[in-house]
């Protein structure tokens, strides 16, 4: 770092979607500040251009605390509900973006391009006239009687209040590493253990091997210490490495969460949700009734993938039998292994792969109305750095918004108040 020295009123650390919108918020309620955001990465918004198979899942039509997983609920809907999905589309509405919903109400840009909504955050970053600094790591903040001190790469900079915007360790490819917890804890905050969520799972033994390709519903239900803990429904989509698709992803949070906490975790695949024993008992034997030459393997293929009927029914030893030679035993033991099928999970794919992270810091350390610190005053935190992680479907990315909306406002009353504007459309 060089000897060279700035004063702001704001500074943000970290440029991805959070840091960003803050600093949109933050100038759009108080234009006569000076807000700066500092991103270690020469080029900015590399999470956001690659989120949703680089098209970028902007929200959901309909987000509530329940979509989400880490610290209190209560205050995860305080803070969603400051600035909701409808609020979301509206100010990316205004930014030009349009978006159009698709498969369980998530939003993307009219564009299916992530660039569009990088492209427009940067745009309206500008003609707020925030400033960004990009190749500028931050190594150490300090707080001060009369503010903070920021030590970037190339300069210093004093700040009224300062935003930690820096992600989790999701995607490190991005610049997420996980600095940001140390920052944090410099300043007095404390840390849930993180562990990678929204990861494909990697799975034991061979069988997802011949069925890699093959995508279809189903319910996975993940036991803690023996109990049933969670279950999710959604696609999976089976690869050469195991299970990955919307459920295996959001299961993976919930394995990781019970393995860094040291209980006996146990995943159990149902093939036909919605099924109970005795409905897919009265199946089979009318469909003996009526086909009793039917091959087993060729009558489930018309309740799952062909592919997956092959496996189970192989897996059961019936891949050769009739429905007229299907015993009662069998039959019954066939349809326990379609409702609850142990799932044999090893491990994810890490935070090389994981959509977002789990743990962060306690959502209990900071003040929901303004997102502020309660340890540190005028220190201010958002988005992913916090212990909150949503399903796959935009959540997370709402939790940005929402979280940047609340501080940007907050830090404004704070430092601004004399330049606080009327919002614009998807501000208020």
């Amino acid at each position: 770092m060089s000897g060279f020295e700035e004063t702001a009123d704001l500074v943000i650390i970290g440029g991805g979607a959070a840091g960003l919108a803050t600093g949109i918020f933050a100038r759009r309620h108080a234009p006569d500040m000076r807000v700066v955001c500092l991103d270690g990465a020469r080029r900015v918004g590399a999470k956001i251009l690659v989120s949703g198979g680089s098209r970028c899942n902007v929200t959901n039509r309909v987000v509530t605390e329940r979509d989400f997983w880490g610290g209190p609920s209560h205050v995860v809907r305080r803070v969603l509900r400051a600035f909701p999905a409808p609020q979301a589309a509206a100010f990316f509405a205004d930014l030009g973006v349009a978006l159009h919903e698709e498969d369980d109400g998530k939003l993307f840009p009219d564009t299916h391009r992530a660039r569009t909504v990088l492209d427009a955050l940067l745009d309206e970053m500008r003609r707020v006239g925030a400033e960004l600094q990009s190749g500028e790591r931050v190594a150490d903040v300090a707080r001060e009687p009369d503010g903070f001190v920021v030590n970037a790469s190339t300069r210093r900079y004093r700040a009224r209040a300062v935003v930690l915007a820096t992600g989790g360790r999701s995607l490190p490819k991005t610049g997420s590493d996980g600095a940001g917890y140390e920052l944090a804890a410099r300043l007095g905050h404390g840390c849930v253990d993180t562990t990678p969520a929204l990861a494909p799972l990697l799975l034991s033994g061979d069988r997802h091997t011949a069925l890699s390709g093959v995508s279809h519903p189903v319910r996975v239900t993940v036991h803690v210490d023996g109990v049933p803990a969670t279950r999710l429904d959604g696609p999976l989509l089976w690869t050469h490495f195991g299970a990955s698709g919307p459920v295996a992803l959001n299961a993976s949070r919930h394995w990781h969460r019970a393995r860094v906490e040291g209980r006996v975790v146990e995943v159990f695949l149902n093939l036909c949700p919605g099924e109970t024993l005795e409905s897919l008992e009265a199946w089979l034997r009318e469909q003996r009734s009526m086909r009793p030459r039917a091959f087993v393997a060729s009558v489930l293929a018309t309740k799952v993938p062909a592919a997956v009927a092959d496996a189970w029914t192989h897996g059961a030893g019936l891949i050769d039998t009739t429905l007229a030679h299907l015993s009662r035993e069998s039959r019954r033991s066939l349809i326990r292994a379609l409702l609850a099928s142990p799932l044999e999970v090893r491990d994810s794919r890490g935070y090389n792969f994981a959509e977002v992270t789990a743990g962060g810091v306690p959502l209990e350390e900071i003040d929901p109305a303004r997102m502020e610190s309660r340890r540190c005053a005028g220190l201010y935190l958002v988005g992913e750095i916090l212990d909150v992680d949503g399903r796959l479907g935009g959540f997370n990315f709402q939790w940005a918004w929402s979280s940047a909306w609340v501080a940007g406002r907050a830090i404004a009353r704070a430092l601004g108040e004399p330049g606080v504007t009327a919002p614009r459309p998807g501000d208020a």
